[in-house]
């Protein structure tokens, strides 16, 4: 394998939520959610982005905007499964080789953080790239809805191997800890060998979806940035975007 030359971004999207019914559609300055982030996507300029859609209703906000959606099944248990259908629709000869998962609820997302998502594909034994940020605030150290990865940088390292993904406060001793960002950008033959493994002893345990590729010996590895994108899961996070790109 070599490193990614052919990128694609796909954006999962479906308008139920516990917390905030629809927002895929939710409007902040003058635009839908799904559609800031699909703005936020193209800024990255890796590659062409799709969004994969559950619902009529964002496949319909994406195409009055310009862009390119699929109606992929609603049933899907996670967004990985709804990629990869997604990718399948829009590229069924395999042109491209890494696929980028990008969250829809991130409307003020820097776009370099889509690139750095990629960068640790450029290692040939990588299975998975994903994101971590240093956790500064205390609180979230214990937090159980913080994701830490378990990730031995060194020095100044920028990329390293993940070896674990917990709820807990982990590692134990002195050092950082890091908050796992859930962005993901896969190799094209490890998303389609991820969605066809049985969820794992451990996943189930942590409901962490990204333990299962670790139980079957696929090799993720992790990229520092330095900040949690902001992401919006409530009525409040709403506002606060709606604040940031001023509408």
């Amino acid at each position: 394998m070599s490193a990614p030359q052919n990128p694609i971004v796909l954006i999962p999207a479906r308008m139920a939520s516990t917390r905030l019914p629809g927002k895929p559609l939710a409007d902040i300055a003058g635009l839908p959610m799904i559609v800031q982030v699909l703005r936020r996507a193209e800024e990255a300029d890796v590659g062409p982005v799709v969004v994969a859609c559950a619902e009529t209703e964002i496949q319909d906000a994406i195409e009055q905007a310009g862009g390119r959606a699929v109606l992929t099944d609603p049933g899907h248990p996670s967004g990985s499964d709804r990629i990869f259908e997604a990718l399948q629709s829009v590229d069924p000869d395999g042109r491209h080789d890494a696929i980028v998962n990008l969250q829809g609820d991130l409307p003020v997302l820097d776009p370099a953080v889509v690139r750095a998502a990629l960068k640790p594909l450029d290692d040939v034994e990588v299975d998975i790239a994903t994101l971590v940020a240093e956790i500064v605030d205390d609180q979230e150290k214990a937090n159980p809805n913080v994701v830490k990865a378990v990730v031995g940088f060194v020095r100044s390292e920028r990329v390293s191997r993940a070896l674990y993904f917990s709820r807990a406060t982990v590692p134990h001793g002195d050092g950082p800890l890091w908050h796992h960002i859930g962005i993901y950008a896969y190799r094209r033959e490890a998303l389609a060998r991820f969605v066809g493994l049985p969820p794992g002893v451990l996943e189930r345990r942590e409901k962490l979806e990204q333990l299962r590729a670790l139980e079957n010996g696929m090799r993720i590895d992790a990229a520092r940035v330095d900040t949690v994108p902001f992401g919006v899961d409530t009525p409040a996070d709403l506002e606060r975007a709606r604040e940031i790109l001023g509408g």
